[in-house]
């Protein structure tokens, strides 16, 4: 039996979706033809399908990045901002350690660490840890930071760093997407830079003031769907005028499909002003318009939003293992499936892979057989509150 909870169940319901949408890329990356070395955002090699594929799954992590700053204004409620501060620098410590050591390991199988990659649980815990630092700012300091942060950060791009200097390195971590090569079979990858992420995550924590105890509902659902209207109107005229806001400016193609994919294909790593916009723009419409919803839907993505870092490293290893064991039904090397530096160096899998509708079917697979498990351990952490480690998982 469920025990009674103060968690706000429109917030755990978007942050659901986005997982189980989440699950559809990876799917994707382990299962589709050439899905390690074909770009699916590439205007002039996608199809309208795998691009819709791929633009769909782009809300995930910044959703899951300003959601992870909204649940920590409101898991500050009954407490001090010394024990939020402690709380955050912990966790976030803990992300990253969770992100190098375990999921590098459940994504690669790779025990030898030839390849890590910084990946959004990264980009959380760092940007948890500069959290638990600006949270004694009053909370409009708070705002404006993330705001010029995600406003701003485009004026960046320009500086385009080489090589493993410190410089660079740092570079890396803070604002260019970029793959290191450390050695004939040894590689890294800074696929998360930070700086955005952060006022992502200070924007998401300025968010929970909206779901204070005596906020007025009314006016949470007027400015969700005003802010929510203006992100998209927003997008659509910078990303018109073609000037600011993202990395890679878009195209006339000689097809309008093509046109309109250049047109969407917004920059993710990192994540450009006009790539937020599109993405926690719906976001905040979804929470207007879902606050009063409940049926079976949104109990069901409810679940996955309750047990986010559960799913999250169960369902990235399932499904690596699942790829594996069709590579032995199917036929080909297992072994290609342990993701060192030298798979990706030398193009071992540019040919593996199965078609789109067969990754759609194993996605809908996987996400009905971690139902069960995330529903028992959903309501084993709502029964057991008082273990204070649970709060860490």
């Amino acid at each position: 039996m469920l025990s009674k909870t103060k968690r706000i169940e429109s917030i755990d319901i978007l942050r659901g979706l986005v997982m189980v949408i989440m699950a559809l890329d990876h799917v994707r990356v382990y299962f589709n033809y050439g899905s390690f070395f074909i770009d699916p955002t590439d205007v002039e090699n996608t199809t309208p399908i795998l691009f819709f594929t791929r633009f769909i799954t782009h809300y995930c992590a910044p959703v899951f990045v300003f959601l992870a700053g909204t649940s920590a204004f409101l898991y500050c409620r009954n407490k001090t901002r010394a024990k939020l501060s402690k709380f955050l620098l912990t966790r976030g410590i803990w992300l990253i350690f969770m992100e190098v050591v375990v999921n590098n390991l459940i994504w690669t199988f790779d025990i030898t660490y030839s390849f890590p990659i910084l990946q959004v649980i990264w980009a959380i815990g760092f940007s948890m840890i500069c959290l638990s630092f600006l949270i004694y700012l009053p909370k409009k300091i708070i705002f404006v930071i993330g705001l010029v942060i995600i406003v701003g950060h485009n004026f960046l791009d320009s500086i385009v760093m080489q090589g493993t200097s410190l410089q660079s390195i740092i570079w890396y971590l803070l604002h260019q997407d970029q793959a290191l090569v450390l050695g004939p079979n040894k590689m890294v990858m800074f696929h998360y830079p930070v700086i955005p992420w952060i006022g992502l995550m200070a924007l998401g924590y300025c968010l929970g003031e909206l779901y204070a105890k005596d906020f007025d509902a009314k006016l949470r659902r007027t400015l969700l769907l005003r802010i929510g209207l203006g992100a998209l109107l927003l997008f659509f005229v910078l990303r018109g005028l073609n000037v600011y806001g993202d990395l890679v400016p878009w195209t006339m193609q000689d097809t309008n499909t093509k046109t309109i994919i250049s047109f969407f294909n917004v920059t993710k790593y990192p994540p450009s002003l006009a790539f937020v916009l599109i993405t926690i723009g719906p976001a905040l419409l979804f929470l207007y318009t879902i606050e009063n919803v409940k049926n079976s839907i949104s109990n069901f993505f409810m679940v996955f939003g309750r047990v986010p870092f559960f799913y999250y490293f169960l369902h990235v290893f399932v499904i690596h293992v699942v790829a594996i064991a069709g590579i032995l039904i199917f036929g080909g090397n297992w072994k290609d499936m342990i993701l060192t530096a030298d798979v990706f160096m030398n193009a071992k899998l540019a040919t593996y892979g199965y078609a789109l509708w067969i990754v759609y079917l194993v996605w809908i697979g996987i996400i009905f057989a971690l139902y069960p498990l995330c529903k028992k351990y959903m309501i084993y952490k709502a029964n057991n509150r008082d273990k204070w480690w649970l709060s860490y998982l």
